[in-house]
Formats: structure tokens, sequence, C-alpha cells
């Protein structure tokens, strides 16, 4: 029988040799199965998409910088770019005759990689594009902007039918959905189709939307947020809130992936 003090020094010698064991035989595995665990995990990483070369949900930091850059001198009116001022002033147009909205959240200019990635999205059924203009608007706005429902811009029936979705609906559903906002997805209608705005002269495309779009029902809403993919005179959300300012609406934000110069 061996006394306490060299049954300690066995317990202690046995645990030394039960770790050098676990060095040499287990480590190595070990080593290799977490190399293994992390390069599965890098391709799982969803990549960005934009570039779809870096890890990016959805756009990695590189490419949000260069095209999606928040730091962009905008009027904060109509979202037009403005050089060598600050980011919180309005352009001259805005002040010179004031829209009925009342301030442009836009994401980035249209021009490339922008407008390809709508193109994608509204001719090409990219509706997967829709959840990342969605996330990175939602973003933007976080709750620094208090809205109290989305509003997405009606198309034709025909033309909706023709293209099987509305790409600022798809929208939309993101962003509600990110920020826990109403969708009221049927309260504006569009009433009277017209051909298309790019199709226009600017100097024309206040005209063919005027008096095309009418509200279902009430709002019931203090602040509400107009959503569309593109926008280029504003003839078509400046129309769009005066009729729901008609309605009660006390101000109107619009949501805007790409802001044509």
């Amino acid at each position: 029988m061996i006394g306490p003090l060299r049954a300690a020094r066995v317990i202690r010698s046995a645990g030394a040799l039960a770790s050098a064991v676990d060095r040499v035989f287990y480590h190595p595995y070990k080593r290799a199965r977490d190399r293994f665990s992390a390069g599965l995990r890098r391709l799982a990483a969803p990549y960005c998409a934009v570039c779809r070369v870096e890890p990016g949900d959805p756009v990695c930091p590189g490419c949000l910088q260069d095209f999606f850059d928040p730091r962009c001198a905008r009027c904060t009116v109509c979202g037009a770019r403005l050089a060598g001022v600050a980011p919180a002033s309005r352009c001259g147009r805005c002040l010179t005759a004031a829209p009925a909205f009342d301030r442009t959240i836009v994401l980035g200019d249209y021009a490339p990689p922008l407008d390809a990635m709508v193109v994608a999205l509204k001719s090409g059924g990219r509706l997967d594009l829709a959840r990342v203009f969605g996330d990175l608007l939602a973003e933007r706005i976080g709750h620094r902007v208090p809205i109290d429902c989305l509003l997405p811009v009606p198309m034709s029936a025909r033309r909706q039918r023709e293209r099987g979705f509305n790409q600022s609906l798809e929208i939309a559903r993101v962003i509600a959905r990110r920020l826990s906002v109403p969708l009221r997805r049927r309260a504006l209608l569009r009433r009277r189709a017209g051909p298309p705005q790019q199709s226009l002269p600017l100097a024309a495309r206040r005209g063919n939307v005027r008096d095309a779009f009418a509200l279902s029902a009430p709002l019931r809403a203090r602040r509400a947020a107009l959503v569309d993919d593109v926008m280029t005179s504003g003839a078509t959300l400046d129309e769009l809130a005066r009729v729901v300012k008609r309605a009660g609406v006390e101000q109107v934000v619009n949501l805007v992936v790409a802001r044509t110069e």
C-alpha cells in the first residue's frame, strides 16, 4: 500500500502522460478538423451581390463604399447628386420649386453596376436582387426616419401581367419585414396607363402621370414612404406624394434604389 504523497505523485504523472498522449495523437486531428470547419464556413458564407468575389451579405465593404456610399453629397429632398456641397443641402431646383415629397433616400447612381442590377431585376426576373435592394435600403434608413407605412409605386395591370411582378412591391416587402413597418401593397392604384416614363422626354413626363393615381382606401398615417426602383425626373413620385398628402398624410419620404443624373 502506497502513502498519500506517493499516490499524489502517481496521479500527477498519469495526468502528465495523458496530456502528452493528447498532444501527440489528438491535437493534429483537432487542427485538421478546425481547418476543415473554417473552410466550410467560408464556402457557406454569402458572397457580395455586386462583385461575387468577396464575402458580403448582401454587399461586401468595398462595393458598399464604391457604389452605395451613404456619404455621397445629395439633395436631401430629391436625392440628386450635388457637387462640392454639404450632404444636408438642397439643390437649386428644389429650392425654387419644392416637390410634394419631403425627402428622398437613394442607394446609388443609375450607373454601372447598379443600372445592370436594376435591369436584371425588372427584365430578367432576378427577384433575389429585390432582397439585396430592400436590405440595403432598410439598413440606410434604420430607425432614423420615422415611417408609419410603406407604399410601393403601382404599375398598370397590363404591365404587371406582362412582367409577372411589381419590382417596387418586392423591394418594399423586404423593407417592411426588416423594419417591422406596415406594407400597404394595394393602397395606391394606377387608374390610367400611359407610355413608360423612360420613353418620354423630361418635359412630357409630368403630364404623363397627372391624375394617373388614386387611393383605394384611407391611409390613416402621418408619415408614408414611397418605394421605387429608379428615380429620374421625380414626376411619378411627386404625383403620388400629392395624392397621399391630399388624403391627410403629412410627410412623404421616397425610398429609391437608383437615381439618374
